[in-house]
């Protein structure tokens, strides 16, 4: 009797899972060894021991030659810029997980896919466990996004989701949101590990046994990350990332993974009370057309991904009103700033230790490039000596800490985009031992200087580098 309740309990493994994350473990810990949460570890009680037996296969393996080479067939999702960041659009058989902090437009643009995917004669259902119908049937009137063949559904069991998929029968299915639908056959509460785990692998095999393409959208985290297990992005294909300020109609879509395409593409879109559509040119957001000149103003050339963009850099400098002067940034990397203002004091004479100085962005644009440092230190220098910055003038280059220039990967896409949108001149990082040199790329002037001094002063900012008192 004693043996076969020592055989019972060794046949029985206790675990512990983190409620945050999902990791597992042998024994209890306070903290968590994935996400680093305190408390969340928990026990899940004792899982059954046993040995895998052989099972059939579903075909026979052959040699890795002889396996058909398919590529995967993209169909478009009728979004331009989403198709560009899906590598050519969406994919039969793939799950693409959307994550967004809440009110980015995550569902605005989900059913903007599904209306027009619908208007191209082929299925949709459009699964809200967030919603009700009603509501999403108003959104839909708001931005003309009501067809026929799209299908609404308000539910939050997967057994329920399963039976639509069967009757419907769809090209393309979104659910919105997967922590919101729960599996009758699973512990939990829904949107917990277990549940988002079971019911994410349970359409991701609808998707691959169907041929249809799902799009879960995802929830993120206080610092960003999204949430639920890690798995959940194992699971899934494609996954992307919806970003945006709350305080801009501007947004941006990033992919972070995908089998079936590039993942250092990024799509651009205007969120607006009729809804969402695709931006193309996203420079004229960034770029402020002022009237005259003005001081403390410099166009910086980034790279989202791929694609070249345009942002303008403001910087004022103006008399500390206390003991310690502010430093203050706005889409701009605040560690970058400190930097180059050490650089400009250090080697440009240039001092600003004692003034305030606020750096920020036009429109909302996240600049944390190190390409982008010089046009950071001519739009300071420009406000400190109240010099306005020539117009038609674009700066790209990494300053190094004695005051080098350092050249920047993709230039000539960048000198491209400049010149296309109509500047005059651009300041870049001469050639490691060579000095100040200008030549015409593009119908466009490109100024090489090896160092910030030598850009600050071919643009006429610098004043001699004296401190001018007051100023």
């Amino acid at each position: 009797m004693a043996t076969t309740s020592r055989s019972s309990r060794s046949a029985q493994r206790s675990s512990y899972r983190c409620s945050e994350c999902g990791w597992t473990t042998a024994k209890w810990v306070g903290r968590c060894g994935e996400c680093q949460s305190w408390g969340s570890v928990a026990e899940v009680g004792g899982e059954p021991v046993g040995r895998t037996v052989a099972a059939p296969v579903t075909s026979p393996a052959v040699p890795i030659g002889k396996v058909p080479a398919k590529e995967a067939l993209h169909y478009p999702s009728g979004v331009p810029e989403l198709d560009r960041v899906l590598g050519g659009g969406l994919v039969p058989g793939a799950a693409v997980l959307l994550a967004g902090e809440p009110g980015v437009g995550k569902s605005t643009l989900l059913l903007e896919v599904a209306a027009r995917t619908a208007a191209r004669d082929q299925r949709v259902l459009y699964v809200t466990g967030e919603e009700s119908a009603a509501q999403v049937r108003l959104r839909a009137d708001r931005t003309d996004a009501v067809h026929d063949q799209l299908y609404l559904a308000a539910e939050t069991d997967l057994g329920a989701v399963l039976t639509h998929v069967e009757d419907v029968r769809p090209r393309l299915l979104v659910v919105d949101s997967v922590q919101t639908i729960g599996a009758s056959g699973a512990e939990g509460v829904p949107g917990g590990v277990t549940q988002v785990k079971e019911v994410a692998a349970a359409l991701v095999r609808v998707a691959k046994t169907r041929g249809i393409t799902v799009v879960l959208v995802g929830h993120v985290t206080k610092d960003g990350s999204i949430a639920g297990p890690r798995v959940l992005e194992h699971l899934v294909d494609v996954v992307l990332h919806f970003e945006g300020e709350s305080g801009s109609r501007f947004r941006m879509v990033r992919a972070v993974k995908n089998r079936f395409g590039p993942v250092d593409e990024v799509g651009c879109f205007d969120l607006g009370p009729e809804g969402i559509r695709a931006v193309t040119d996203p420079t004229g957001i960034f770029v402020e057309r002022h009237h005259g000149k003005v001081a403390g103003t410099c166009v910086a050339v980034t790279m989202e991904g791929r694609r070249p963009l345009l942002a303008e850099v403001q910087s004022l400098v103006a008399q500390t009103s206390g003991e310690r002067p502010r430093r203050t940034t706005s889409g701009v990397d605040g560690s970058r700033l400190a930097m180059v203002l050490a650089v400009l004091q250090q080697h440009c004479g240039i001092a600003l230790s004692q003034r305030d100085v606020f750096a920020s962005t036009v429109g909302g644009a996240k600049v944390t490039e190190p390409a982008a440092d010089l046009a950071l230190a001519i739009s300071l220098a420009s406000s400190h000596f109240l010099n306005p910055t020539p117009r038609g003038v674009v700066a790209m280059g990494e300053i190094g800490l004695s005051g080098e220039l350092r050249r920047v990967r993709d230039v000539q896409q960048r000198l491209s985009e400049a010149a296309r949108l109509g500047f005059e001149l651009a300041v870049v990082p001469a050639e490691v031992g060579s000095s100040s040199r200008q030549r015409t790329i593009d119908g466009m002037r490109v100024l090489e200087v090896p160092d910030v001094g030598s850009a600050l002063r071919r643009l006429e900012l610098h004043r001699s580098f004296k401190l001018i008192e007051g100023g």
